[in-house]
């Protein structure tokens, strides 16, 4: 079987560093889903906007050449634990595809390059290729007593604070652009192996900006946003 992709994900996540690690964990991100030439076709997404979210099956492009390993060492288990490669969500795995589910808010039917799906609540780096797209159905896929092995909690999340030299930066961004840094960083998006240095700056590529962060005491505190490309 060959595989091709069908289309590219426009994501407002621009680096993989602070992508929430699942779909929906950022209801606010948004994104579009651009079909490729062969695939621009109304006849193809007839009935979709039938459905209020959609499975998307795509590649991990930026980690697919770096082939895939028998275990790893989920985020959830602090990154010091080894588990199963098909007991996880790792990108390194053997065929490099992904499943996403998101939220489908409308389809722009203007656009030169349409049709093109309006998404909300991904997790998919910007220039995603996707494999397929395929409608959640609630009656057979919503199962609220399935068992969530060792990620079964939901994730705690950090309260975010934005520090006086910032704050005029992320006043002057979108109100859904300033709820996704909040809703990304919340997830605390730090390696587990880099949770010791109270000091450490990160930075992360949300919303066209860069945004630098520190998570002391607990709590994220975002003290730079600069545009991207500004050193």
């Amino acid at each position: 079987m060959t595989l091709d992709p069908i289309a590219t994900v426009r994501s407002c996540f621009g680096g993989k560093f602070g992508i929430p690690r699942q779909p929906g964990l950022c209801p606010s991100a948004w994104g579009s889903l651009v079909f490729h030439p062969a695939y621009r076709s109304e006849e193809a997404i007839r009935g979709i906007e039938g459905f209020s979210h959609l499975w998307l099956i795509f590649g991990f492009h930026e980690t697919v050449e770096q082939g895939w390993k028998p275990t790893v060492r989920p985020p959830r288990l602090g990154g010091n634990q080894r588990i199963g490669v098909f007991a996880s969500r790792s990108t390194f795995r053997p065929n490099g595809l992904g499943l996403s589910l998101v939220r489908l808010e409308g389809v722009d039917r203007t656009a030169v390059e349409g049709p093109i799906l309006k998404l909300a609540g991904l997790d998919l780096l910007d220039g995603t290729p996707i494999f397929d797209v395929k409608p959640y159905l609630p009656y057979a896929e919503a199962l609220p007593e399935a068992a969530g092995g060792f990620a079964a909690e939901a994730l705690v999340r950090l309260p975010v604070e934005v520090e006086p030299a910032a704050a005029e930066a992320f006043g002057a961004l979108s109100t859904r652009a300033r709820a996704v840094v909040q809703e990304a960083l919340s997830l605390d998006p730090r390696p587990a192996t880099q949770l010791a240095d109270p000091a450490r700056i990160f930075g992360t590529s949300l919303c066209g900006c860069n945004v630098r962060f520190t998570v002391r005491d607990g709590i994220c505190r975002i003290i730079e946003i600069q545009p991207v490309g500004v050193p």
